[in-house]
């Protein structure tokens, strides 16, 4: 048993291998490969299964994390997923855009001992893969349906998570958004090379599977008012993300070609699931051949600067008001 919970003293932390870059800055697909079975056996078997597992306290959604890396390091890999499953609706997207380094690894007790951290993510997002590639994950089981409908505003995250769990205990479940697609953020502003946009894809497939209805191009207040849902509706959500960029008060931000991240963002991963997109053609929004300055040090920044890069742009610089070892990106 000692053996078994003190693998991570003889076996070094590895992380699946990076695509070379060089290959990289030529596409959007996703950084990292894949773990082999092998490899994410071995390292799961990392975890010390310690007696509080500050990995999960720290994970906002508490999920049961040193059991299912229990059950992938003994290779029980279907039961790992429908673990993972029961406390995130979407375990293969957490497994790659989680800000793991700041929560279940930043945490980890052997990551705080000097050992490295457990690759958590690495394996969820393996562990999930694998289920999907399987077959193992299917479209919602309604043991009883209930003769009440819910309206959902807004087809993020947040929206589609919601809709899983009430379509779970039975109600009659339907989810508007304003625009041509479902997946708010994770489909028009995540870019690929952290989240292929399949992977999103194939989720809000199963959800209309499960019976869940998706109203795309629907904007509330525009297409149907608020009092209009309401009459149709038992109860109503109101689940409408973050797309509202906040305001840089400096001198001369109301000049030509300053955009906010989403905007560029959106319109490049718009472009990438084959859009016409008005403004990437005329090259408001395309970073080719031009001297890019990204204002920003967090995540959304550096989504910025490498979309830049691998758009072609003569050169890109960052601007950041802290030091380095406070950029959160």
């Amino acid at each position: 048993m000692t053996e078994k919970m003190l693998k991570f003293v003889k076996v070094n932390q590895q992380t699946p291998n990076k695509r070379n870059a060089d290959k990289r800055v030529d596409d959007f697909n996703e950084v990292y490969n894949d773990f082999i079975n092998e490899k994410a056996k071995e390292q799961s078997s990392r975890c010390s299964q310690c007696g509080i597992p500050f990995c999960q306290v720290h994970c906002p959604l508490h999920n049961n994390i040193p059991d299912w890396l229990k059950l992938a390091a003994e290779g029980r890999l279907k039961e790992a997923s429908e673990l993972a499953h029961s406390t995130n609706n979407m375990p293969e997207i957490c497994g790659r855009i989680c800000p793991q380094d700041r929560l279940c690894e930043g945490n980890c007790v052997i990551e705080k001992s000097g050992h490295g951290t457990v690759t958590i993510g690495s394996v969820e997002k393996y562990i999930t893969d694998t289920a999907w590639e399987k077959g193992w994950i299917k479209k919602i089981k309604v043991e009883k349906e209930i003769d009440q409908s819910v309206g959902i505003i807004g087809a993020g995250p947040a929206g589609l998570a919601c809709g899983e769990e009430l379509r779970k205990l039975g109600y009659k479940i339907t989810i508007y958004d304003r625009y041509y697609r479902a997946g708010g953020l994770l489909i028009y502003g995540i870019p690929n090379f952290k989240l292929e946009k399949f992977v999103v894809e194939r989720r809000i497939k199963l959800l209309k599977d499960s019976g869940i209805k998706i109203e795309h191009n629907t904007e509330i207040g525009k297409n149907i008012t608020l009092d209009k849902l309401r009459e149709k509706h038992d109860a109503l959500l109101i689940a409408t993300g973050v797309y509202k960029a906040r305001e840089v008060n400096l001198p001369g931000h109301n000049l030509k070609n300053i955009f906010p991240a989403m905007e560029f963002l959106t319109a490049s991963n718009r472009k990438g699931l084959g859009d016409k997109v008005e403004k990437f053609e005329n090259g408001n929004l395309n970073a080719e051949n031009k001297n890019v300055v990204v204002i920003g040090g967090g995540d959304t920044a550096m989504d910025c600067v490498r979309t830049a890069i691998r758009q072609n742009a003569k050169s890109v610089k960052c601007l950041y008001r802290r030091d380095k070892e406070n950029m959160p990106g």
